[in-house]
């Protein structure tokens, strides 16, 4: 394959506010990654989910450098993805906001293999420990291999995000 000779100045042009309009044509899940750390559940809203592996059974998702959850989350060595439904749109800004206690009023339970936090009301979750962790430019790219996952028969679709908007699809 050949590479054009001025693909680097292409790239050089696109500024982080077209490549955050574009990209934002690209609908995605929200979920809230959570863990455990000091013994207190912490977590963040993140919508860079995916699956990653069948065999072995691994996702991944991406988390910005400047998180300060994530550092906490991560020396516990596990982290529970909880895919938030329609209704979760509060609980999914909450965990967005930056410092706050975001478990605050939030009940919860341990997840059965790694203890961290499962939420009620998801429409599933996915219980991992951490398989490694990347650099992905102001991101890192965490991967987790599943230990337990379980999905919940609410009715409800998935709260979904697309072009800087909320959107609740039916079940």
């Amino acid at each position: 394959m050949t590479t054009p000779a001025n693909s680097a100045a292409v790239e050089d042009r696109i500024s982080p506010e077209e490549f955050r309009r574009v990209l934002g044509h690209f609908c995605s899940g929200l979920t809230i990654v959570a863990g455990m750390s000091a013994g207190e559940p912490v977590g963040f809203t993140c919508q860079s989910f995916s699956s990653l592996s069948l065999e072995p059974p691994l996702v991944t998702f991406s988390v910005a450098r400047t998180s300060t959850s994530w550092p906490r989350i991560r020396s516990a060595g596990a982290f529970c993805v909880n895919i938030l439904a329609a209704d979760q749109e509060p609980l999914c800004r909450a965990f967005a906001v930056s410092g706050a206690d975001k478990f605050a009023g939030v009940a919860w339970t341990p997840g059965p293999a790694t203890g961290s936090p499962v939420i009620p009301g998801t429409l599933a979750w996915i219980d991992c420990a951490i398989e490694a962790v990347h650099p992905g430019g102001d991101h890192q790219i965490v991967v987790g291999r599943v230990r337990a996952l379980k999905t919940a028969a609410t009715g409800i679709g998935p709260l979904l995000f697309y072009r800087a908007a909320f959107h609740r699809p039916a079940a």
